[in-house]
């Protein structure tokens, strides 16, 4: 059993805190699993099983409970009778309408500890924020990382695993399957969050359009581009005419579901935010094998995607950057910490180890700037470290 201990970590500290406990992520990406792993910790440090309570709303048997009225009748019924504090887990709560005016005062009517799971970047947002602020503490989960992924093979690191994650990604029900079986599982589940996150939350009506632009995007992960350089592209490639805003919140909705993550670009030297023309990423790169084929051959933007989310994992809040004319991949920030860094598959000559090693150049400040790549060779120069990608997913810590 993996232990998911970079997510656990920040858990632990939080058991038996105030503060309401909100995991989001893809679905399937393992947030029931974690709740899992929560209530044997729990057990451990003495606590009854039957004072944990987990309501799975993508389950039968809490179907028709679909609003907060409901869920207070629900809950009620189980705390009832109970000795002690409880532990209420609420698993895909956003099923649940108005969920969050009963969560708040769960708090105060009962003496409880409250986990939630969601499937939804826009969970806590708006008027939810509202009724939860200060109350909460969000958690964001990814699918299995790298270093997850050789945990659960129970196997040290090599390049064929490697190969393996970088074609069907770290979805954790991908990997006892064989390549057949980890397409179709993919495919089934992209059709299950596509219908149900976004055709039957937003009433899609033209899901054509919809699925030609998340193929669009996972067809041109790391690519620059803004809504009307795609309507553009439809315009001219397919004949069809579909409006910036139709794109703009059709690509919001793929960002809710957890399919995608928007990353905004920066100048670098004015460290200002550039309005137009955001970079976009798959949350896990196994969708884009099975809906657009070629990961293998799309090598280095596929990378860059798997760079991004490790970023994610550790704490770095992460932007792209513009130097001058030139673009950097990741201007990553923790804490007090910058860092630069560009994503490229093999420095295998001159010319390739000049284009990746020029933008730094442009910039005039002293924070360290990294190179990741698949050369088994230090190609470093110049005080720009170049760092080999498997090293950097396992065990390489950039800032150490």
């Amino acid at each position: 059993m993996v232990q998911r201990d970079l997510y656990m970590k920040e858990i632990l500290p939080l058991i038996d805190n105030e503060l309401i406990k909100v995991i989001t992520g893809i679905r399937r990406c393992g947030k029931s699993y974690m709740l899992g792993l929560i209530k044997e910790e729990l057990i451990k440090k003495g606590v009854k099983s039957h004072n944990i309570i987990l309501i799975n709303f993508d389950s039968k048997k809490y179907k028709n409970v679909t609003n907060n009225n409901e869920l207070d009748k629900i809950v009620s019924k189980l705390v009832k009778n109970k000795k002690g504090k409880v532990y209420l887990f609420f698993d895909e709560i956003q099923n649940v309408k108005k969920w969050e005016r009963s969560i708040a005062g769960y708090k105060i009517d009962y003496d409880c500890d409250i986990y939630i799971t969601g499937s939804n970047s826009n969970l806590l947002s708006g008027e939810l924020a509202t009724h939860l602020t200060g109350r909460y503490y969000e958690i964001k989960m990814y699918p299995f990382s790298y270093q997850e992924f050789l945990e659960y093979k129970e196997k040290s690191n090599s390049l064929e695993l490697f190969n393996e994650y970088l074609q069907y990604g770290g979805m954790p029900q991908t990997f006892p399957l064989d390549e057949h079986q980890k397409i179709n599982y993919l495919d089934d589940l992209f059709n299950s969050i596509f219908y149900k996150d976004i055709v039957k939350r937003y009433q899609i009506r033209d899901i054509d359009i919809l699925e030609r632009l998340t193929t669009f995007i996972f067809d041109n992960i790391g690519n620059i581009f803004s809504a009307s350089s795609i309507a553009e592209y439809y315009k001219e490639e397919m004949n069809i005419k579909i409006s910036n805003k139709t794109i703009t919140n059709y690509l919001k909705y793929l960002e809710n579901a957890c399919f995608i993550k928007k990353v905004k670009r920066e100048d670098v030297e004015g460290k200002n935010i550039l309005k137009y023309n955001e970079k976009y990423y798959v949350t896990d790169h196994g969708f884009c094998e099975a809906k657009a084929k070629g990961n293998v051959d799309n090598i280095g933007r596929v990378m860059e995607n798997i760079v991004y989310f490790e970023f994610l994992r550790r704490g770095w809040k992460v932007t792209i950057g513009k130097a001058n004319d030139y673009e950097v991949d990741f201007v990553c920030r923790k804490h007090k910490q910058t860092i630069y860094v560009q994503v490229s598959y093999l420095l295998e000559n001159e010319d390739t180890i000049e284009r990746e090693f020029r933008p730094f150049t442009k910039i005039k400040d002293n924070y360290p700037k990294y190179v990741i790549s698949m050369d088994q060779f230090d190609r470093s120069r110049d005080g720009i470290m170049n760092v080999n990608l498997l090293d950097f997913l396992t065990d390489y810590d950039l800032v150490n």
